[in-house]
């Protein structure tokens, strides 16, 4: 897979549309969670292009079914300190070449200057059925964070059929509005920001830093 600490993501040239933030949480059959709530809420807010690729998106869904979104927007300053204590954790555990070291790290957390959740183009989340119950996705959002990195890359193997399934209509509903998916990471999924860019062959990110 392609990292986010690749070079190529950097030199994809961003000119941002200038879009707003917007509520996610204001669109049908979208729900926040809130493990990830900031001070001052941006946790809940994505780019308004994103907002209305995830209105498209739910329409690919199951009658009832929805999002449960964990995080969106995210600060410069918080990305830079989850970037640096997983570092941190990595090195504890004995990954000590720098080149090595930062490539495991961008696996689940993005150098700050390409993160796409800084730009407002990403979104962490998954699905919930028509109870509003969320799905069993054969790991958790943010699994790298418990030790269960085996689990989070989308393609990961030896999960239930039922897993597969939930996976499927996820990555069916959300690829199908445009979005794209790191792999390494089942619940993470973006629009226009330079991982996006360079995955699609798009002449530039049309998303920068907000």
């Amino acid at each position: 897979m392609i990292v986010l600490s690749d070079p190529r993501v950097a030199d994809v040239t961003v000119r941002d549309c200038g879009e707003p933030l917007a509520e996610v949480a204001a669109l049908p059959r979208v729900t926040l969670a809130p493990g990830e709530r900031d001070p001052d809420g941006a946790y809940g807010r994505a780019r308004a292009g994103v907002c209305a690729r995830l209105r498209t998106a739910v329409a690919g869904l199951p009658a009832g079914w929805g999002f449960l979104v964990v995080e969106g927007h995210r600060s410069s300053a918080e990305q830079a300190r989850r970037f640096a204590r997983y570092q941190d954790r990595l090195r504890a555990a004995g990954h000590t070449d720098p080149a090595e070291l930062r490539r495991r790290t961008a696996a689940f957390v993005a150098p700050v200057e390409v993160a796409p959740h800084c730009t407002g183009a990403a979104l962490d989340l998954t699905l919930v059925d028509d109870r509003g119950r969320a799905l069993d996705m054969g790991g958790a959002v943010n699994g790298h964070r418990t030790g269960d990195e085996e689990r989070c890359p989308f393609d990961a193997p030896g999960l239930p059929a039922w897993a597969l399934h939930h996976r499927a209509l996820l990555g069916r509903a959300l690829g199908g509005a445009g979005f794209v998916n790191y792999p390494s990471e089942w619940w993470h999924w973006s629009y226009g920001d330079r991982y996006w860019g360079l995955l699609t062959g798009a002449r530039c990110a049309v998303y920068g830093p907000v």
